[in-house]
C-alpha cells in the first residue's frame, strides 16, 4: 500500500476493541483511552550481542528501532507537555523480550505487545516478514479518544520520529 493509501486508510478510523499486554504489567485498550495517545509501532530491537535477522539492512524501514524508541525517550516529557496523556510503543514482540528493551533502553513509557497480531490484523496495519516472523512496519499514530487523529508513514528517518509528533501536537 502506498503512503498516501495507509495514511488515509487509517486516519480517522475508530481503533477497535482490543487489550494488549503493556511491560508495566496492565492491559491496556487504546480504543478506551480518553485523551492524546502516541503509539509508535516498530518492527523488532534485535536481542543484545545478537546480530539482527539476516538480511535485516536490506529491507527497507527495518533499521531504526532503537533510535526511534531512544527518541521518544528524549521527547516523552515534551509530547506530554504539548498534550498527549501517554506514549506507547508498540511491536509484535512478546512482553517478556520488551520489558528487556524497555529497561535497557531506560524508556520512560510501556511497549504494547501484538504478538497475536490482534491489533494489526483489526485495524490493517501494514505488516512484513523476516526471518521466520511477521513484523509491523514502522507507523506512529497519534489517537485522540479512541480514533485515530494523524498518521506518520512512511518514516524515513526514525530517531526524528518522536521530534515530529511534538511538533506536530504544537
Amino acid at each position: 500500500m502506498t503512503k498516501s493509501g495507509i495514511i488515509e486508510e487509517l486516519t480517522g478510523k475508530a481503533l477497535p476493541d482490543v487489550a494488549l499486554p503493556a511491560t508495566d504489567g496492565t492491559e491496556v485498550g487504546l480504543a478506551q483511552l480518553s485523551g492524546i495517545t502516541v503509539v509508535h509501532a516498530y518492527p523488532r530491537t534485535s536481542p543484545p550481542n545478537e546480530p539482527p535477522i539476516e538480511g535485516w539492512d536490506q529491507i527497507p524501514g527495518a533499521r531504526g528501532c532503537t533510535p526511534q524508541s531512544k527518541g521518544f525517550a528524549e521527547h516523552f516529557d515534551s509530547i506530554l507537555e504539548v498534550g498527549a496523556a501517554r506514549v506507547f510503543g508498540l511491536s509484535t514482540q512478546d512482553t517478556g523480550y520488551q520489558k528487556e528493551v524497555v529497561e535497557r533502553l531506560a524508556l520512560p513509557f510501556p511497549i504494547l505487545s501484538d504478538e497475536q497480531l490482534a491489533l494489526a490484523g483489526k485495524l490493517g496495519l501494514p505488516r512484513f516478514e523476516a526471518g521466520g516472523l511477521t513484523l509491523l512496519t514502522r507507523i506512529t499514530l497519534v489517537i485522540e479518544n479512541g480514533v485515530i487523529r494523524k498518521v506518520f508513514a512512511p518514516i524515513e528517518d526514525p530517531a526524528g520520529n518522536a521530534a515530529a509528533v511534538a511538533a506536530y501536537l504544537t
